[in-house]
């Protein structure tokens, strides 16, 4: 954890001085640089084989409309009590909401907590949620993990409640190391936003040292790569 605080320091400080020299309005979701078919496919292939090595599972690399019926899939496999989703950068949770919905499944949608009791009814609902959707912000291709701001619309507790847990990731999110999803974020995001890095499953283990899963958050992770249709 000390090394990741360096590293987020060291970052701060380079890319506030290359602002310095540079001024410009921050976005609030910064869009990644487009990188030729090739090295996406390149990243997505070795984010899936680090995201499986950590106990994840790849659904496909899907355009959306391929990858809100395999969510429907997944969520008839298992038949939730509960679905919750909450609205990310590319705006699909309207359509992945809409479709659930529509085979028949409740949905939940997390909307932004006005109070404390707000956030512990949010907490509640979200604790009694089989399984939570969410968008990643970047997927990291050299250990398989993936970068979750949180949001207003989209609190943690929704990747560390429910048990099931389901993330998408457009494929130009996906970055090689940990230092260029930082660098991507920026100093004034990662000052004011929460991030949860998830590799895996949640993992624990025991005093025999025997690894137990969903402990402490999801006892599995799905996660689908968005490619567009007309990229």
């Amino acid at each position: 954890m000390a090394e990741l605080h360096k590293l987020v320091a060291t970052l701060r400080t380079a890319l506030e001085a290359d602002k310095a020299a540079s001024p410009h309005a921050p976005a609030e979701h910064p869009a990644m640089p487009v990188a030729p078919g090739g090295s996406r496919a390149e990243l997505a292939a070795r984010f899936a084989r680090e995201l499986e090595a950590v106990g994840g599972r790849l659904l496909g690399i899907l355009t959306l409309a391929e990858a809100i019926d395999r969510i429907v899939a997944l969520a008839r496999e298992t038949n939730p009590r509960l679905v919750a989703i909450a609205d990310g950068a590319a705006g699909d949770a309207s359509a992945i909401a809409s479709a659930l919905d529509g085979a028949g499944f409740a949905v939940m949608r997390t909307t932004p907590a006005i109070d404390d009791g707000a956030r512990a009814a949010i907490r509640d609902r979200l604790s009694r949620a089989d399984i939570g959707i969410a968008e990643a912000d970047y997927a990291i291709a050299s250990t398989g993990t993936l970068a979750v701001l949180t949001t207003p619309n989209g609190p943690s507790s929704l990747t560390l409640l429910p048990p099931s847990s389901v993330i998408t990731v457009r494929v130009d999110r996906i970055v090689t190391d940990l230092a260029a999803a930082l660098e991507a974020l920026g100093p004034e995001t990662l000052a004011t936003h929460r991030m949860t890095l998830i590799t895996g499953p949640s993992r624990t283990a025991d005093i025999e040292k025997r690894i137990v899963l969903g402990v402490h958050g999801p006892k599995s992770l799905d996660v689908i790569v968005v490619w567009p249709r007309d990229d």
